[in-house]
């Protein structure tokens, strides 16, 4: 029987076909003979305890013009699944985590869900590197203005964001003495009623945020710098960053080995660190992305390895 794979995502109508992640890992599934099974949050509910989605058979390819293709619809328990892909984007809201709920049920019941549905919850991208201090700039995690403009105050510049974005969305720079710094304050924190995450800024930044992504805990060994377009401070590919490929170095190395064990232990299978610097500034665990344009680079298959490894989990369990 071939393994049945269920994917949980936004509406793969509107991905961006050349960038899109986890069009490359049902692209590598079906060419496994893995039975896809579509799904969008709207699918899923639960019924008397149990985890249910209607679903969709999907045909992918590598085509600009034409990338997938709707089967029958079924309705599934999802317990039966081998293995669910959680890769609906952030925000990470209460629909989120509700989701992630239902998936646990689904875990229960013997599915594989890739991340761990309560993993999700706990790492939340921003706010998890607080248990890595040793590997990170000066942070602060706060909703009070006062406090965070004493943190610019030691810091000199920083960059302030919210914890539940994504792709440099509303991420700021500040210099101590920047006349805008209390409205930007006031806004991010809505007049200290919203957490927000303030680092150190790493003049590193012009050389690239690098993209890491671990499979187990494994690094793949090459990292996707992504150049700030000019006039901007974000190294993220949404803002026109331009990316360019790095070999790890043995600093990279060094914080991928630190992490590891933690991430294995908590069942983040697929995850993206952020490193500027010397620095790790974030944990992306919710739909880590880039993979494409590091396969492009250096003609590597990332997702052959994530498939790989949740073949390994399926038949060990």
């Amino acid at each position: 029987m071939p393994i049945q794979l269920g994917v949980v995502m936004d509406p793969i109508s509107s991905i961006h076909f050349k960038k899109d992640s986890t069009l490359a890992m049902l692209i590598e599934a079906q060419g496994r003979s893995w039975k896809l099974l579509y799904m969008e949050q709207s699918d899923l509910f639960v019924q008397d305890g149990i985890a249910c989605a209607r679903t969709k058979e999907i045909k992918v390819c590598n085509d600009a013009s034409r990338w997938f293709e709707f089967g029958k619809e079924h309705f599934k328990k999802l317990g039966d699944l081998d293995v669910i892909l959680m890769r609906k984007d952030p925000p990470f809201d209460m629909e989120y985590i509700y989701t992630t709920y239902i998936l646990e049920l689904a875990e229960a019941y013997g599915a594989l869900v890739v991340n761990k549905p309560q993993s999700l919850r706990d790492a939340n991208e921003k706010f998890y590197i607080s248990w890595f201090p040793n590997l990170t700039p000066p942070t602060l995690i706060s909703r009070n203005q006062s406090q965070l403009l004493s943190f610019l105050s030691e810091q000199k510049e920083i960059v302030v964001k919210p914890l539940d974005g994504m792709g440099g969305t509303s991420v700021f720079h500040l210099k101590q003495g920047d006349p805008n710094t209390n409205v930007v304050l006031e806004s991010m924190t809505q007049s200290s009623k919203k957490f927000v995450m303030a680092q150190r800024f790493l003049r590193e930044i012009t050389k690239g945020d690098k993209r890491i992504f671990l499979i187990d805990g494994e690094p793949i060994p090459y990292a996707l710098a992504r150049i700030p377009a000019k006039g901007d401070f974000r190294g993220n590919l949404a803002q026109g960053a331009t990316p360019k490929g790095l070999a790890l170095t043995k600093r990279d190395r060094w914080l991928c080995s630190e992490i590891a064990p933690t991430l294995r232990q908590k069942g983040l299978l697929f995850t993206g660190i952020d490193v500027i610097g010397e620095f790790m500034t974030e944990i992306n665990v919710t739909c880590p992305t880039c993979i494409r344009e590091l396969d492009a680079i250096y003609s590597i298959n990332v997702s052959a390895v994530i498939l790989d490894c949740i073949e390994k989990k399926i038949s060990s369990s």
